[in-house]
C-alpha cells in the first residue's frame, strides 16, 4: 500500500529524537534532543517540530525531504545520508514499527486483536463500542490494518487511551505473525476462515494457518470459530474459548428483519437488537459482548453500545434506489463465505407487497486456480423459489451462469454498461435487490446508478 493512503497525523507523546534514535538504532550521531510534535507521512502536511517519514510507494519519500524542511520539519528518517538533519536507519519502515511497538511497551495501553476472513472490520467496530463504556478507547480507523497501518493507528492513539482494538489483514503467509509479535495482544479474536486471498495463501488450510499467527505474540484468551480446521493450529496451552452451536459461546435465539436482527447469547441475559443486517452479524456482536464481559463492561452497557453501533461504512447496507426499490449493497469485497452469508440473510428477508427479489453477483477476485469452481458453487446457495431475478457479471461469473440457466432465468454479462442497463431496466419501485462482488469489479457504480436523482 502506497504511502498516501496515510496522510493522517500521528502523534507522538513524550518522546524525544534521541529516545526515537535509541529504539530505532540509527547509526548517525543525533545532535538534537528535543521532543517531537508528530510524524507525518506527506511532506505537505508538515508543521514546525515534527518527524518526517519517507515512505516508498509510488514516488520515494525521500524525495520530498527538503519540502518536509521547507515546512519546518526538525528531523527525518533517511535511508542514506541527506544534507538535512536525519535519523539514518535500513529501513524507514522498520524504524516506524520498531518504534510503534516500543510505544506500546511504553504505554503498556491493553490491546485487543481482531481478524478473519469475513467481519473483522465489523467486529473491530462492535468490540471497540463496547468497551468505549469502560475505558477510553481507540481502535484501527478504516480499513488500516497492514504493516503500515497497524503501527499508524498505535502511534495515532489519544495519549489518554485505555484500550486499543486492533484490525490485522493479511494477503501472504506470516502477515498476522508479524502484526501480533509487534502489537503483543493480550486478547484475540478471529471472525471465521473462508476463502479471502487464496490465490496468494494456496489453501484453505493456509488461510487457517495464516490467521492463527494472531496466537504469536498474544499473551491471553483466544476466541475463535468452532471450524476444526485451525485444530492444527493451535499453540499448545493456549487458552481458547470457541463459537458455535455447542460450543462455549453461542446464539441461544435469532430474528431477522429488514435492516435490524433481535438476538440473545448464552453468557449473556440481555436481548440485544442490532441496527444491522444479516445473521453472521449476530456473531459478530456476540464476540464483542464476549470481549467486553472479559473486561467487565455491565451487561446492559454492553446491550446499549451494541444497539447504537456506528459501523465502517461501505460493508452490508440498506440504501433506497430512485424509484423507490430497497437495495442490499455489499460490496466492498468479495469471496465464497461472504457471498453464500449475504445471500443467506437476503433470501431470509420477507419480500415486500408486490415486489420481487433481485440479485446482482459479481466476480470474486483473488481466489486462485480455483476461482471457477468456487463460482460455481454459489450455485447451492441459491434459493430458485425466493429469487426473482439473477443478474451475473465478470467472467468467472459465467461458469455460474452455465451451471444454473437451465434452472432459473438468469442473466450473464461482460460488459459493465450493458448490465447495468439491464439492471435499470428491470428493477421496479417495490422490488428489494442485493449487490455481492469484489470492490474492484465497481457493482458501487451500479448502486450510485441505481440511486441517481431520488433526492431530486
Amino acid at each position: 500500500m502506497s504511502p498516501g493512503h496515510f496522510f493522517a497525523i500521528i502523534k507522538i507523546m513524550k518522546l524525544s529524537v534521541k529516545e526515537i534514535a535509541t529504539v530505532v538504532g540509527a547509526k548517525n550521531e543525533i545532535l538534537i534532543d528535543a521532543p517531537i510534535n508528530k510524524i507525518e507521512f506527506d511532506s505537505r502536511l508538515i508543521q514546525p517540530g515534527d518527524l518526517f517519514l519517507p515512505l516508498k510507494g509510488a514516488r520515494d519519500g525521500h524525495d520530498f525531504i527538503p519540502v518536509a524542511f521547507e515546512n519546518g520539519a526538525l528531523i527525518t528518517f533517511a535511508e542514506h545520508p541527506v544534507d538535512e538533519p536525519h535519523l539514518l536507519v535500513d529501513d524507514a519502515l522498520t524504524a516506524f514499527q520498531k518504534l510503534a511497538a516500543y510505544y506500546l511497551e511504553k504505554t503498556q495501553v491493553p490491546v485487543v486483536a481482531v481478524t478473519g476472513s469475513n467481519g473483522k472490520t465489523t467486529t473491530k467496530d462492535m468490540i471497540a463500542a463496547v468497551l468505549s463504556k469502560k475505558f477510553k478507547t481507540y481502535k484501527t480507523q478504516g480499513n488500516h490494518n497492514n504493516e503500515i497501518g497497524l503501527p499508524y493507528t498505535v502511534l495515532a492513539m489519544p495519549d489518554d487511551t485505555e484500550m486499543l482494538v486492533l484490525e490485522m489483514g493479511m494477503d501472504h503467509p506470516g502477515d498476522i505473525d508479524f502484526l501480533s509479535e509487534l502489537a503483543k495482544p493480550e486478547l484475540a479474536v478471529i471472525t471465521l476462515i473462508g476463502e479471502a486471498h487464496l490465490e496468494f495463501m494456496g489453501s484453505r488450510e493456509n488461510i487457517a494457518k495464516g490467521k492463527m499467527g494472531i496466537t504469536a505474540g498474544l499473551h491471553g484468551e483466544l476466541i475463535a470459530p468452532a471450524d476444526k480446521i485451525i485444530n492444527p493450529y493451535i499453540p499448545e496451552n493456549q487458552k481458547i474459548s470457541r463459537f458455535g452451536a455447542g460450543e462455549d459461546l453461542y446464539v441461544t435465539s435469532l430474528v431477522e428483519r429488514k435492516e435490524a436482527l433481535t438476538f440473545t447469547v448464552n453468557f449473556l441475559d440481555e436481548s440485544i437488537t442490532l441496527p444491522a443486517p444479516g445473521r453472521f452479524n449476530a456473531d459478530n456482536a456476540m464476540l464483542a459482548a464476549y470481549v467486553g464481559t472479559k473486561y467487565g463492561v455491565a451487561p446492559t452497557a454492553i446491550k446499549e453500545a451494541l444497539e447504537t453501533v456506528e459501523l465502517t461504512r461501505n460493508r452490508t447496507e440498506w440504501k433506497k434506489a430512485a424509484n423507490g426499490a430497497d437495495i442490499l449493497s455489499d460490496v466492498y469485497n468479495a469471496n465464497p463465505t461472504a457471498m453464500k452469508l449475504i445471500l443467506e440473510t437476503f433470501q431470509a428477508i420477507p419480500k415486500n407487497e408486490g415486489g420481487r427479489k433481485l440479485v446482482v453477483l459479481a466476480d470474486m477476485l483473488e481466489l486462485g486456480p480455483r476461482a471457477d469452481e468456487l463460482h460455481m458453487g454459489i450455485a447451492e446457495s441459491l434459493d430458485f423459489n425466493i429469487l426473482d431475478e439473477i443478474f451475473l457479471f465478470g467472467e468467472h461469473m459465467g461458469e455460474l451462469y452455465d451451471t444454473i440457466k437451465n434452472m432459473k432465468s438468469a442473466k450473464h454479462f461482460r460488459d459493465f454498461d450493458d448490465m447495468c442497463e439491464a439492471v435499470q431496466s428491470s428493477l421496479s419501485p417495490r422490488d428489494q435487490i442485493l449487490l455481492k462482488g469484489s470492490n474492484s469489479m465497481n457493482l458501487a457504480s451500479l448502486i450510485e446508478l441505481l440511486e441517481k436523482n431520488k433526492e431530486e
